[in-house]
């Protein structure tokens, strides 16, 4: 089964298919931007391109062409796509690369089975130095059907895994400085900043925007993901502009899906901090798992962030901006509490950053929370700095 079309972005692919038509795509590209927004398929369907014998007038890969529909069904044995993986249990050092192999292909099959696969794993996912080193050998070979080979690099950021080791990191480096003359390379990253600097020195920076909500429910309805067309708009319009985002809105076996659960929680906390009584904000703390924090809790922050992106939006006077349209009204009485100020909410939102930052660390998720709430209490009822 093939991979689902690449859904907006037109702007971009004109571009960048203009340019590897013509042979002069950078080797080195870093497409970033909102997660969920379709840069991992954009870089597959780069790397279609670049292996397709046929390209359209339109610089677009034919389709037709065997190295095309190989690349189409994640086939075509020079087009290697890497995402993170959770580390497999009980693993030596000395297996690790083999096992995660597995892992990686175990995966492939999964969204070659089925074009809507969302993974969800466990254990949290990273790009472990042991993956990288099979990047680099796959990238010294020659390539074994065409003339170039591409890798596509998704969540690159995730290279600096647990324990703030730069090792995978470091690897990609080398390869970057100096890739094979047949190679191409396509990181992915939602925050560019957190990729080393040198690395982002060394790679063509593109920036993905979101879709609008009429693309995303377009999407939901040709690809089959959702029947009714109210239910394709409403699920369209809480994805903030991500394909991927509202794929993990769909309900699942009848119960709320997983991001839907977590759009919830960030709701809770919204109307938590809006509270003026702290035993509110110490019990929404405690009621939060004290581990795994760069998994489900990263997620909730990123809840609680675009919650407060859209209060900001309404106290600043731009309730067209919302992407919980849906919520305009409680966003709209959030906003008419007195004090609120839409510097104050910018503090709480560089907060919650420096707060994922501390998540990443392996720092107790409570004690994280606990005090992002205190303190983004205090920003958004602060008064503005003059």
């Amino acid at each position: 089964m093939g991979m689902l079309p690449l859904a907006g972005h037109a702007e971009i692919r004109a571009v960048l298919g203009r340019r590897a038509v013509a042979g002069t795509l950078p080797q080195s590209i870093l497409l970033h931007g909102p997660a969920g927004v379709g840069k991992q398929r954009m870089g597959l369907w780069l790397a279609q391109l670049l292996v397709c014998q046929k390209p359209t007038h339109a610089a677009e890969p034919c389709g037709g062409c065997q190295p095309c529909q190989m690349a189409a069904r994640l086939q075509h044995p020079d087009v290697h796509w890497f995402f993170p993986l959770p580390r497999p249990e009980g693993t030596s050092p000395e297996r690790l690369r083999e096992k995660l192999e597995g892992v990686r292909a175990t995966e492939l099959e999964a969204r070659r089975a089925d074009r809507l696969h969302v993974p969800a794993y466990e254990r949290t996912p990273a790009h472990y130095l042991a993956a990288i080193q099979t990047l680099q050998r796959l990238a010294g070979s020659r390539p074994a059907m065409g003339r170039r080979k591409v890798f596509v690099v998704g969540e690159a950021e995730l290279m600096v895994p647990q324990e703030s080791s730069p090792e995978a990191a470091n690897a990609f480096l080398k390869l970057l400085e100096e890739p094979p003359a047949d190679t191409t390379l396509i990181l992915t990253a939602e925050r560019p900043g957190a990729l080393l600097p040198t690395i982002v020195s060394r790679v063509l920076p593109v920036r993905v925007r979101p879709l609008s909500s009429a693309e995303v429910s377009a999407f939901l309805l040709e690809s089959g993901a959702v029947q009714d067309a109210p239910e394709a708009d409403r699920i369209a319009a809480a994805s903030a502009g991500a394909i991927g985002r509202a794929l993990r809105l769909l309900p699942a076996a009848g119960s709320a899906s997983p991001l839907e659960r977590q759009r919830q929680q960030g709701r809770t906390l919204l109307e938590t901090v809006l509270s003026s009584a702290a035993p509110v904000r110490f019990a929404a703390a405690h009621a939060t798992a004290p581990a795994g924090a760069r998994g489900e809790f990263l997620g909730l922050m990123d809840s609680f962030s675009v919650w407060l992106r859209d209060l900001l939006a309404v106290v600043s006077g731009a309730p067209e901006h919302l992407l919980h349209g849906g919520e305009a009204d409680l966003l709209h009485r959030a906003a008419q509490r007195p004090g609120l100020h839409p510097l104050g909410i910018a503090d709480a939102l560089r907060r919650i950053d420096a707060a994922r930052e501390m998540a990443e660390g392996n720092v107790n998720p409570q004690l994280i929370l606990a005090d992002l709430l205190r303190g983004v209490h205090s920003d958004i009822h602060a008064a503005p700095h003059v």
